[in-house]
């Protein structure tokens, strides 16, 4: 049995629901492969907060919206990050603040659960979007004219275009021929919510150390905050296993109880940190998007908004194409790379260097950079330059 799509997408985290959703509206018709079963749930249905959330970008959040996907999202279970407070190993500080930048927010919390059920209903109500999942891709053969995905079930979806959305370890990208691996940092983001004692008002928390990686509070409805540590592989380890009232302690420390006691609402969980850059996101009839792309360090929480960059940039690409019929033409494809190549690079370059300096250790070392950050605080136009990459 074959199926003749324009374009067929692997993987249906946010950003392959996302580019789905996007290129259905450009008049494409879409199959989305997933080997999970791909469902909306109930919104809000859960009372307890998810441990992964995403700290989306304004740009994000208007790509979103231009969707109908931001429209879905309970209100309730959205939280605004109005101001920013950045800690360095020693004196350092640094503040960021939604007003002084002009915007409504810096970022909004969402939880990955509340975002996927709003993408996934979103999917099916555009009828050029096939949805073929649960389905476990086999392999790909590429021609001169078209791709074609053999799946589990023994069907074969043929289309003009293969976009790998399907994570850090892509599938996809292993088929292509490209054997780039991904580079651990030795580091595992630990992750849990808390009850606060003391109201966050919008305000997320982050702090620097030189041994034990990096900590950021973010929060979450009501007096609610999610945790996020960049912890060395054997402080991770040691987190994890620790009883929930004592990681509550240790969290609470470790912050200088900025937000008073804490309480620990969910189970602390950890997935490993890596770096991935390639040489190319293209091949023959084939585009990479999200972390099958290009793999950040969470420290600045731009991991999905790189993901949904890509996702906008690409569907503007084919809703663009003029004259030319054909999604996979090469033509389009290097456009698209134009489109990403500088903004993903440099956010790159800022978080990989950012991580590796605070692992530098000795005294010299310590000063500049907190140093650093103390002068960058103090001079607004320079601090209002950096942040507006993670605004976009």
């Amino acid at each position: 049995m074959t199926s003749d799509h324009d374009v067929t997408i692997v993987g249906a985290g946010p950003v392959g629901l996302a580019l789905a959703v996007s290129l259905a509206r450009a008049d494409l018709a879409v199959a989305i492969v997933d080997r999970n079963a791909i469902s909306a749930g109930d919104f809000g249905s859960e009372t307890s907060s998810d441990t992964r959330v995403y700290a989306v970008s304004p740009g994000s959040a208007e790509f979103l919206r231009s969707l109908g996907v931001w429209q879905r999202l309970p209100r309730e279970r959205i939280e605004a990050i109005e101001a920013m407070e950045i800690f360095g190993d020693a004196q350092g500080r640094l503040s960021f603040s939604a007003y002084e930048l002009g915007e409504r927010a810096l970022a909004w919390i969402v939880e990955n659960r509340e975002l996927n059920a709003a993408l996934v209903a979103a999917i099916h109500t555009e009828p050029r979007i096939e949805v073929v999942a649960p389905n476990a891709p086999l392999a790909i053969s590429w021609n001169a004219d078209e791709a074609e995905l053999r799946l589990a079930d023994g069907r074969a979806l043929k289309s003009r275009l293969i976009v790998g959305a399907d994570g850090v370890y892509s599938w996809v990208r292993a088929q292509a021929g490209m054997t780039q691996e991904p580079r651990p940092y030795g580091q595992c983001a630990v992750v849990a919510n808390f009850a606060i004692e003391h109201a966050h008002r919008g305000r997320a928390f982050q702090w620097f150390y030189d041994d034990d990686g990096v900590l950021a509070w973010l929060p979450l409805p009501g007096k609610n905050m999610s945790m996020v540590w960049s912890a060395p592989e054997a402080l991770a380890a040691e987190l994890l296993v620790a009883q929930p009232a004592k990681l509550a302690e240790r969290v609470e420390l470790n912050g200088g109880a900025a937000l008073g006691k804490l309480e620990p609402t969910t189970p602390a969980t950890s997935f490993p940190l890596v770096f991935l850059r390639l040489p190319t996101v293209i091949a023959h009839r084939l585009a990479l998007v999200g972390d099958a792309a290009h793999g950040v360090h969470p420290l600045a929480g731009q991991g999905m908004n790189l993901g949904f960059g890509d996702a906008a940039a690409l569907a503007a690409t084919l809703r663009g194409r003029g004259a030319i019929t054909d999604p996979g033409a090469p033509i389009l494809l290097q456009s698209y790379v134009r489109r990403r190549a500088a903004a993903v690079l440099a956010m790159q370059a800022a978080t990989d260097g950012l991580a590796r300096l605070f692992r530098l250790s000795g005294p010299w070392m310590r000063a500049l950079r907190n140093r650093g950050m103390s002068t960058v605080d103090a001079l607004r136009p320079l601090k209002k330059l950096l942040a507006q990459p993670a605004l976009r």
